[in-house]
């Protein structure tokens, strides 16, 4: 597998999402400016430019006509993906960590990180079909988890909100009236915090990445434990192939304990797991830091990493990938 390495970001990679059609890969980064390139070639097609801080997430609507940025400035920002203009300005009181579209594009969850004596919040907005239409205002605000929650996301037809964060439990909201459904078994649970969720393409279960070196496989709507996939350093990132029972963990250690004589150079991997077998298949080493950042394409043939070296990689798997035999 030759990767397509794209160099667009001045700063760490932060999170990688494509279209659903697939043609699309946007990615966040710190350097402020949101990208879009082509998902087959790596072409680089565009940039979104309006933040001062930070781009922590993103999420691109089924028809690909908008985008949704969170960012360390305290504000959310809708784009029109073709042209690159800002529709509009989610402001809040605090740094933007998480969004996520809801199913019909009409509803979005955006999480904001505890500021200034403020808690971590999740909040629930109405997206106007028409952009001279959007509002401000949350439909829902949910407060609760101690410390930053660093994921929310939609459950099955929008009627919960699953999140996960800092004090490594997670979460099952009621997206209507914000009652807390489900948490999960303190046993059976991560020990430390949650850094991403993944959703699988059927919304029946999803998988989290924790600092605990582990990532844990979910059902949605019961929060039961299916599986755990333990590595030796801790889970930046995670994804599920749409088309294969893989599971893709990312990670390393804390930028600032990585020397700069590191002998391991470029040996950060993406670890591809059996989803079922648990077991460890295979390795795609590359990175010159961990990686904050991992994607499916939606047609199982690709897939997409960024790392704290300012790097996305994209990957076509060779066609032996797909007889892969355990």
């Amino acid at each position: 597998m030759r990767p397509i390495l794209m160099k667009g970001h001045e700063r760490p990679l932060t999170f990688l999402k494509y279209n659903r059609d697939g043609d699309l890969l946007f990615s966040c980064a710190k350097d402020h400016t949101p990208t879009v390139w082509f998902a087959d070639n790596g072409e680089r097609l565009g940039t979104y430019r309006g933040h001062n801080g930070a781009v922590w997430c993103c999420d691109v609507s089924r028809d690909s006509s908008l985008l949704l940025t969170g960012s360390a400035d305290q504000t959310a920002k809708l784009w029109n993906v073709k042209t690159g203009t800002q529709l509009y300005t989610f402001n809040f009181d605090s740094p933007t960590r998480s969004v996520d579209f809801g199913v019909g594009d009409k509803l979005a969850v955006i999480t904001t990180d505890p500021f200034m004596g403020l808690p971590s919040a999740i909040q629930v907005k109405r997206i106007a079909r028409d952009p001279a239409d959007q509002s401000g205002e949350s439909i829902l605000v949910l407060k609760g988890p101690q410390g930053r929650i660093n994921r929310a996301v939609w459950g099955p037809l929008n009627k919960t909100i699953i999140s996960g964060g800092e004090d490594s439990v997670i979460r099952i909201w009621d997206s209507e009236t914000g009652k807390l459904l489900k948490e999960s078994d303190k046993e059976a649970g991560h020990k430390k915090g949650i850094t991403s969720l993944s959703k699988s393409n059927d919304v029946t279960h999803f998988v989290s990445g924790s600092l605990d070196k582990s990532a844990k496989l979910w059902d949605m709507r019961t929060l039961t434990l299916l599986k755990t996939y333990t590595t030796e350093r801790p889970v930046n990132a995670v994804a599920m192939s749409p088309l294969l029972d893989h599971v893709v963990l990312g990670g390393g250690q804390d930028a600032s304990a990585v020397t700069t004589t590191d002998h391991r150079a470029g040996k950060f991997e993406a670890k591809f797991y059996d989803k079922v077998l648990q077991e460890e298949i295979g390795g795609v080493k590359g990175h010159f830091g961990p990686i904050n950042a991992l994607a499916f394409n939606p047609d199982g043939k690709s897939f997409a990493s960024g790392g704290e070296d300012g790097y996305v990689r994209l990957h076509h798997f060779d066609p032996d990938y797909f007889n892969i035999k355990i």
